[in-house]
């Protein structure tokens, strides 16, 4: 019996076009002026006193660029974001089908968690400023990369230990083939969102199509 969902965001919940085309381009323009006026802080999170801010700039763009599932890059791409949506000038992206089942599996008693590469800060702002409203209140829990891997099948047993649930309680639902099966091999039930239509059967193209037992 199904009795907690954990989600994805990128190509799941949420559009890659408004990740790959609204917030990192955001969090690019606004990673200079951020460095500068938290120097000590980013230092911090790199672990590395010794850096300039123009290196730390540099360094952050770096992994930006190469798409690095880094916490500390995480962390403050999420600050930048934070900043974003308190200034109106961000908005998150949610998929009309992802509000109707996540509303649905709350109002039917399932517990829902998040887990993403982006920081918990950073997922807890795209479902609190979404044009369908605060999201918020429909999670229990969030999880990102301090858990460990979304290619690691021990984080999802980490998240399943953590949430008090035997892993065959949980279903996750993903885009990425490779976090499927990690979670499958977990022991989690598993859903592969395919929204073109193209990919390994089974899976589905929106949450319309997903069913629990």
């Amino acid at each position: 019996m199904t009795r907690a969902v954990l989600t994805d965001i990128e190509g799941t919940t949420s559009s890659l076009a408004f990740v790959k085309d609204v917030l990192f381009p955001y969090a690019r323009r606004a990673l200079p002026n951020f460095v500068d006026e938290h120097t000590d802080e980013v230092a911090a999170l790199l672990g590395d006193d010794s850096l300039t801010a123009e290196q730390m700039v540099k360094t952050l763009l770096q992994w930006m660029d190469e798409d690095r599932k880094i916490t500390a890059l995480k962390t403050v791409q999420g600050r930048i974001w934070q900043s974003g949506y308190e200034a109106g000038e961000l908005e998150g992206h949610i998929y009309e089908d992802a509000v109707r089942g996540l509303r649905h599996w709350h109002e039917n008693g399932l517990a829902l968690y998040i887990y993403s590469s982006g920081s918990v800060t950073a997922q807890k702002l795209l479902f609190g400023n979404t044009s369908h409203g605060d999201l918020s209140y429909l999670f229990s829990g969030y999880f990102d990369t301090t858990v460990g891997s979304k290619l690691d099948s021990s984080s999802y047993a980490k998240i399943a230990s953590a949430l008090g649930f035997a892993p065959a309680e949980v279903a996750f639902l993903s885009d990425h083939p490779g976090e499927i099966q990690a979670a499958r091999a977990a022991g989690m039930q598993t859903v592969l969102l395919a929204r073109d239509g193209q990919g390994q059967p089974p899976f589905a193209r929106s949450f319309d199509e997903i069913t629990f037992p």
